[in-house]
């Protein structure tokens, strides 16, 4: 274990919003791994299966119903549960619905976040709050160069517009209540995390790529890809996981340096064409093939978006520790692990184990970048 994170977060309470979801149910795992007492807050699971239901998670944190549009539950909650550390993931995450859902995706986005912001600003138990958006929060002009933290932000869909207000709605609480600027009365860190696309076992999300290469893999059918030339940014889902955890820990030590809003992705060596990844994830599975369904495709996606992550590598330390191999690797062997095994396996202990293999890369680059 990261010694760390492990002092920083042994038994202490925290909150974490959209634990149900797929980044959400594996930082419930991480902090419960680290000795927090996690309480999580959310809808119920978005997709069935889910990794909060694989990994039986409910039985194992302090589980509670909630919406984040519900600021007197949610206030209800923290004042309850008394946290110290809040880290905010409940979102609606898929660009394509928000094309069918505008409303309830600038709801939940925008209006989710404002209230979490309040509860956090109401409820004096907070020192430290995480906001998680996305790297689609950017203007996108589709630049070669990636795009840091004081680029403009914008949208083109409903989503990327909805986590383009969300941050400007964190900048406007940060400078108005959280600051030291702002004379608050108590020490309070919060910063905004932008992350790129993630992969990992237990992600079933509708309109995803690895959820939908494995749901084609699973049943011996052709993987349907709309967007095949386009070029993503690829990490396993505990790379960013740890740039929040590690950015919440400073957070609580130096709020001051800390707050603010962080990039977290990948090196260019796994910058990918949606095409490529598909076909590792074949060759790892052990077999299967893929269609260009890009015919069919009539909402615009983005083709190409990068960060810049220079931030985080300089003042957090944060850098990827496993290579997009490792990465696809460790994704197929969680997936494979649960479909040999069946519906009613417990995934929690794979995840531990490859927590425990992912914390051991780290301490090993650390060792090789301080030598």
């Amino acid at each position: 274990m990261l010694s760390d994170l492990i002092e920083s977060y042994n038994n202490k309470s925290v909150l974490v919003t959209g634990h149900t979801g797929f980044k959400g149910s594996w930082l419930a795992i991480w902090l419960r791994e680290l000795g927090a007492d996690v309480i999580g807050y959310s809808l119920e699971p978005p997709s069935e299966p889910s990794n909060f239901r694989a990994t039986r998670l409910e039985e194992k944190i302090t589980h509670v119903t909630g919406d984040i549009r519900d600021l007197e539950r949610l206030i209800a909650t923290i004042e309850r549960y008394r946290p110290e550390f809040v880290f905010h993931l409940a979102a609606q995450p898929i660009v394509r619905f928000s094309y069918n859902e505008p409303k309830l995706t600038f709801d939940t986005n925008v209006g989710g976040t404002v209230n979490v912001l309040e509860a956090c600003r109401q409820v004096s138990c907070v020192k430290v709050l995480v906001n998680v958006t996305s790297d689609k929060c950017y203007e996108n002009r589709e630049c070669v160069r990636g795009y840091r933290e004081c680029d403009p932000l914008g949208g083109y869909d409903p989503y990327s517009a909805s986590k383009a207000c969300a941050e400007l709605v964190f900048s406007a609480y940060l400078r108005s209540f959280f600051s030291q600027d702002a004379k608050q009365t108590r020490a309070f860190g919060a910063a905004s995390a932008r992350a790129g696309n993630v992969i990992g076992g237990g992600d079933w999300g509708a309109d995803r790529l690895v959820p939908d290469c494995v749901r084609a893999l699973s049943r011996h059918q052709a993987i349907n890809i709309r967007c095949p030339r386009s070029i993503r940014p690829w990490q396993h889902v505990l790379e960013p996981l740890r740039g929040y955890l590690q950015l919440g820990a400073l957070l609580s030590q130096d709020p001051d340096k800390y707050s603010g809003a962080w990039n977290f992705g990948p090196t260019e060596g796994s910058y990918m064409r949606v095409s490529e990844i598909a076909e590792r994830l074949i060759g790892y599975w052990g077999g299967g093939s893929w269609n260009d369904s890009s015919g069919s495709q009539v909402l615009h996606e983005a083709n190409l978006l990068v960060l810049n992550c220079d931030k985080a590598r300089a003042e957090l330390q944060w850098r990827n520790s496993l290579t997009i191999n490792e990465c696809l690797q460790l994704t197929v062997d969680w997936y494979k692990r649960f479909y040999i095994s069946g519906l009613k396996t417990d995934m929690y202990p794979l995840c531990v184990e490859q927590l425990r293999h992912y914390e051991q890369k780290t301490r090993e680059i650390r060792q090789v970048t301080h030598d």
